[in-house]
């Protein structure tokens, strides 16, 4: 047998498709709209969130028979403040100018219904090891969507990947933009993130018919 066992695969494998925290359990669309606009801060977002809940759901799981029930909340919330604390102070170090750029959106994850979630509904009955799995399998469909949404938004709205030009330069009308393309800024907005994550589900649901709530 090898490494992970089917059903631990499957608390990997689900939540980046069948049961995506944001297209199937619609969680954690807040930081969807807002920081998807550039696909670095989208895919630093993924990371920090992957940290946070994978490490947390772990810490939680190992002190899941000594806390207290009446306060598991409070608990629960101090453990990924201060994991959250450690996250922005790693990116304030290493990634300053896109530190300021995530601003207080960093700072949020520690209200991410998502973390939350997994903490109560996973990592308080599980073992440590399949409570880590379940924690880089939910933040790894979460940040799937973020970097598919960070990626059309930045492509469309600024013609960029990772602040690279990538369809050519606007003001020297060089590739696409010398047969007349032009940018879409209102992919920069974020009500366009709301309309791409429903494209997204709109695809989901058309490949899994089981989707579809009859």
């Amino acid at each position: 047998m090898g490494l992970l066992s089917k059903k631990d695969s499957k608390l990997i494998l689900d939540p980046l498709a069948d049961n995506n925290p944001i297209t199937i359990q619609v969680l954690g669309i807040c930081s969807a709209l807002a920081i998807t606009a550039q696909l670095k801060a989208s895919i630093v977002m993924a990371v920090s969130v992957i940290v946070v809940l994978g490490v947390g759901n772990v810490v939680i799981s190992l002190m899941r028979n000594i806390i207290p029930s009446k306060i598991r909340i409070i608990v629960q919330l101090v453990i990924v403040a201060a994991l959250v604390i450690m996250v922005d102070q790693v990116l304030k170090a290493f990634a300053y100018e896109l530190s300021k750029q995530l601003s207080v959106f960093i700072g949020l994850i520690i209200t991410n219904c998502i973390i939350m979630g997994r903490f109560e509904a996973f990592a308080l009955g599980n073992n440590p090891w399949r409570s880590f799995l379940d924690g880089i399998g939910n933040a790894a469909g979460y940040g799937l969507i973020l970097v598919i949404v960070g990626f059309f938004r930045e492509l469309l709205g600024s013609g960029t990947l990772l602040g690279f030009k990538v369809l050519g330069d606007p003001i020297e009308q060089t590739g696409l933009y010398s047969i007349g393309y032009e940018n879409n800024g209102f992919m920069l907005l974020s009500p366009m993130a709301l309309i791409v994550i429903g494209l997204i589900i709109w695809v989901q649901r058309a490949r899994n018919k089981d989707l579809i709530e009859e």
